[in-house]
């Protein structure tokens, strides 16, 4: 089987390093939000050029965390795309405020902002934008639409660790972004885990408050918060991955290139696009054709596997059916839910791996 990630051999690379990592840990006798947990957090924090590094439990917990210390709640509303993981949502629910949803951009899968100024109201307070699938979302508009409005920016760059816009980091490019460290994620562990950057300390005080049920001193509860830190172990392990991150993003983009290279001429597929002004890291590489079932059958007959992501919108889901949004409301986002599917991406996939995808590609569907 030719896997869409391959973790056991990306694990593999860096075993003994990991390894000796939780060794430590055990040695350390130290196992939550201890002196592992506070490094991984300063080397993140310096890494992406903000003050500010929070570690949580999962990437989920920072969106909800995020919307709970800026006091965003029932009957608030927070806009955002409906082509994406449901977590986004998902947490804005859970603090009792209302997803918004708007169309997005059919170059980047992003946000649109063009779309965004329209769904705007009094009760808006914030913008999540989503950096689907490694690509930044378009943070220099989306931050003008926020300012104007008074609105806060949080970036949900749970698909994007290492990826840069006009020479930032994502994650220092709103009032705060939420990663995820869930282990098929660019920079991830073998289990769960997440962090919150920001460069507002207040902020930063609130949230590491809420992750520890509301208190900053043992016993002594200033108010209702949460049960989300990160272990040690997986901070150990994270730290040795966030070495490698960069060179194993470098990976993917050289693979993405080959892709490019050899699929471009394809007229039966669409595929990512890559932009001057910031670096896409392919989280996945997802790929745009009206033969999406044909292809993924025959890659299937191959071994190969794929993914499609997604293949329901959010203003589309059960969950959601009580705030009357139909087929058609965001015709962008529903096409490429019918249209998208993911092959395999990830930095140890080999060239005569990689060939095998491309010749079943050329030769399925409209070819």
């Amino acid at each position: 089987m030719i896997n869409l990630v391959n973790l056991k051999r990306q694990l593999q690379s860096v075993k003994e390093e990991i390894l000796q990592g939780i060794k430590d840990v055990i040695d350390n006798g130290d196992y939550i939000l201890g002196p592992k947990v506070k490094e991984l957090e300063e080397k993140i924090a310096r890494k992406l050029g903000v003050r500010e590094a929070i570690a949580v439990a999962n990437g989920t917990d920072a969106l909800i965390l995020t919307l709970d210390a800026y006091g965003i709640g029932k009957g608030d509303e927070v806009i955002t795309t409906p082509f994406t993981f449901f977590a986004t949502a998902e947490a804005i629910s859970r603090v009792g405020a209302i997803p918004v949803f708007t169309d997005v951009d059919p170059l980047t899968f992003n946000l649109n902002p063009l779309e965004i100024e329209k769904r705007i109201t009094s009760s808006t307070k914030a913008i999540i934008p989503v950096h689907l699938f490694g690509l930044p979302s378009e943070m220099d508009e989306l931050n003008e639409i926020a300012k104007k409005h008074g609105l806060l920016v949080i970036e949900d760059a749970c698909q994007a660790f290492g990826a840069t816009y006009k020479d930032r980091w994502v994650g220092s490019l709103g009032d705060a972004a939420c990663f995820s460290f869930f282990p098929t994620k660019n920079l991830g562990t073998i289990g769960d885990g997440g962090v919150i950057t920001t460069s507002n300390i207040k902020l930063a005080d609130k949230i590491r408050k809420l992750r520890t049920h509301g208190s900053t001193k043992k016993y002594y509860h200033d108010r209702i918060g949460y049960n989300s830190r990160l272990d040690e172990i997986h901070a150990a392990i994270l730290l040795v991955n966030l070495t490698k991150i960069d060179h194993w993003n470098g990976e993917r983009r050289k693979i993405a290139g080959r892709y490019r290279q050899y699929l471009k001429e394809i007229s039966h597929i669409k595929l990512p696009n890559e932009l001057s002004d910031r670096t896409h890291i392919y989280h996945l590489y997802c790929i745009e054709s009206d033969y999406r079932k044909e292809i993924i059958g025959a890659l299937y007959k191959e071994k190969i596997q794929t993914g499609i992501y997604y293949p329901r919108c959010l203003h589309l889901q059960e969950v959601y059916s009580s705030f009357n949004y139909k087929e058609g409301d965001f015709p962008i986002a529903e096409s490429l839910s019918e249209r998208l599917f993911a092959i395999p991406m990830h930095p140890f996939l080999t060239e005569s791996e990689q060939d095998k995808i491309i010749e079943i590609i050329k030769e399925t569907g409209g070819a």
